[in-house]
């Protein structure tokens, strides 16, 4: 069984920087797809950044390009989100999820096929 914590969020002013972090319990697969997802009150879920170690791909969402950055320590099983130049439209509960396989930019959004997803971790900014 896999369980995934995030950890990292927390309230910044406009501008600002955090990092997010899911660590990986349990049996994981040898080739898989993690993804950071988010969402706001009254929003659907939506994909912020994905990764597909294994076809050495990384996916973020237009909204966040240029500003997030999804990284992973293997050593460590964690999985990270840097996010810098924060705005009040990223506040939300962000999501880690993981899959075996593998993701393409056609599919890494797709919330339906991620089998494991951790509890959340809420960042909120403010202008």
């Amino acid at each position: 069984q896999v369980q995934l914590v995030e950890s990292g969020g927390g309230s910044v002013q406009s501008g600002g920087s955090l990092r997010l972090s899911c660590s990986v319990f349990g049996y994981f697969y040898s080739n898989y797809c993690m993804g950071w997802f988010r969402q706001a009150p009254g929003k659907e879920r939506e994909g912020v950044a994905g990764i597909y170690p294994g076809g050495g791909k990384i996916f973020y969402a237009d909204s966040v390009k240029g500003r997030f950055a999804i990284s992973q320590d293997n050593a460590e099983n964690t999985l990270y989100l840097q996010m810098t130049s924060l705005k009040p439209e990223d506040t939300a509960m962000y999501y880690c999820a993981a899959r075996g396989g593998y993701c393409t930019s056609e599919d890494w959004t797709s919330t339906y096929k991620f089998a494991y997803w951790g509890q959340g971790t809420q960042v909120t900014v403010s202008s």
